[in-house]
């Protein structure tokens, strides 16, 4: 675990039941083993798979229970879960009843921390959060210094926590799962980038959710990042508890007031770390200087932005950390130009909030969606967008809801509807696409709809446009 190890103090023989095995149950359990607890893991699952994490950490001295996740284990003093786990599970009421507290692994890494850690900076939100994060990544590397993006982003937070690799500041992304689960994080400062309904099957209902996704600013110690255009998200920070001195910090896509980040003639400005925010404002980076420049990816450089500089970073460094910034693939990603016509891949928007923001970055579009609708409805999206629209191909088992809230809002607009949902569906709804499109169209996949009817995720989803859209170019050469 590195030069910085916790004291073994206060785990030694202590009974520590890890929910779930995976990219975060696994870990936990080999850190508090490390540590010297007595580490139970459970899991509801019993397949080949889980037998062979099961035997890995059983050979290093673990106990694993599989395909019973829902009895507390006897003499349990903490539960640490992996995020994914429900909060009604049985095993969460009977930790309850007995007194047992449970903890995420973002809990687990905050408590670990060693004296003089690196301070967090972090990211919620229901959608850009790993674009914001890498962004915010990118700046404080340009500002010059030592920082890594992690958390719900991939890189575990024991491993930053505990590794060898020395931090002057963490860009940590999480989730609402994450956030519910983690009482006691503490950051020097967050954002909260938007709310809409989303996981509302996991946290019980939208009050839920947005309280889980508000945990991110308790004891902020400098600035409460949120979203202008997103009252929901001033409210959190008005009902959080911060530190004396923590500042309220909006973001704009118009011109900014006193305390807040925006637009000034294609300009990102500050009007919220300057000596006299009143009548000053501090040029930050062109929008040019963005990739790509579509609303929603602006609004994630400004909160970027306004976390870098609550840390203290010059203007320039903001400059140069968005000019270095790519974006993660399947993230409004342009494959390429066939007859005159943009194909973009943001297979990443897989609910319909994420859906409305890529709709509203290009006009006139021709529109790829469907899949899993998690139980979303799509008329205000459908609303939002049919003036832009050329056409739509809809693919995936939900498509019919689509179609009918285009019949409702959108009549005038050709619809294609592929009546299937094998994986070489993409092809055919790439063709279909081109053949409503005309030159100076952008043909969308923007799906507003989860991929795993038809794929096993949004990446294989969009390799499968980009796949499809390559094969269309070398067809037209």
């Amino acid at each position: 675990m590195g030069s910085r190890q916790v004291s073994n103090q206060d785990w030694q023989g202590k009974h520590v039941t890890v929910a779930g095995l995976g990219v975060s149950g696994i870990p936990a359990a080999k850190v508090l083993h490390g540590l010297g607890a007595v580490v139970t893991v459970v899991n509801d699952g019993d397949d080949e798979r889980s037998r062979t994490q099961a035997a890995e950490l059983e050979a290093q001295g673990i106990t694993v229970r599989l395909g019973d996740g829902a009895t507390l284990p006897e003499s349990t003093e903490l539960i640490v879960t992996t995020p994914g786990w429900k909060p009604d599970k049985p095993l969460f009421t009977a930790a309850a009843e007995a007194g047992v507290p449970v903890w995420g692994d973002v809990e687990l890494a905050w408590r670990l921390r060693g004296p003089g850690a690196a301070p967090w900076l972090a990211v919620t939100g229901t959608n850009g959060k790993t674009t914001t994060v890498r962004m915010l990544a990118s700046i404080l590397e340009a500002a010059g210094l030592r920082t890594a993006a992690v958390g719900n982003i991939g890189v575990s937070l024991l491993d930053a926590v505990l590794g060898d690799e020395e931090y002057d500041v963490l860009a940590v992304e999480l989730s609402s799962y994450q956030l519910h689960w983690s009482p006691s994080l503490r950051a020097h400062s967050a954002a909260v980038l938007n709310l809409a309904a989303d996981h509302l099957d996991w946290h019980g209902s939208m009050a839920a959710y947005v309280a889980d996704k508000g945990r991110i600013y308790e004891g902020n110690r400098v600035a409460c990042v949120y979203n202008a255009a997103d009252p929901a998200t001033e409210d959190l920070v008005r009902e959080a508890d911060v530190e004396e001195g923590c500042r309220a910090i909006g973001f704009t896509l118009n011109t900014p007031g006193p305390s807040q980040l925006g637009v000034v003639d294609g300009i990102l400005v500050d009007r919220a770390f300057v000596a006299n925010r009143q009548k000053q404002a501090q040029e930050l980076a062109e929008v040019k200087d963005i990739d790509p420049p579509a609303p929603h990816n602006i609004a994630n450089a400004l909160a970027a932005a306004a976390l870098a500089r609550a840390f203290g970073v010059e203007p320039a460094a903001v400059r140069d950390g968005l000019r270095a910034f790519r974006p993660d693939p399947h993230r409004i990603e342009h494959v390429a130009d066939v007859a005159q016509v943009a194909y973009v891949d943001d297979s990443k928007a897989t609910n319909t909030h994420a859906a409305e923001a890529s709709l509203a970055a290009y006009d006139p579009i021709v529109w790829i969606a469907g899949g899993l609708a998690k139980g979303a409805s799509f008329d205000e999206l459908v609303t939002g967008a049919a003036g832009r629209l050329r056409g739509v191909v809809l693919i995936g088992r939900d498509r019919e809801l689509i179609r009918e809230a285009l019949t409702r809002h959108a009549p005038e607009v050709p619809v294609v509807d592929l009546d299937r949902t094998d994986t070489g569906a993409m092809s055919e709804a790439v063709r279909e696409a081109a053949r409503l499109a005309r030159p100076g169209d952008t043909v969308l996949m923007a799906p507003a709809c989860a991929s795993m009817d038809m794929f096993v995720n949004y990446n294989k989803r969009g390799e499968a446009f980009a796949d499809a859209v390559r094969a269309l170019a070398a067809e037209s050469a």
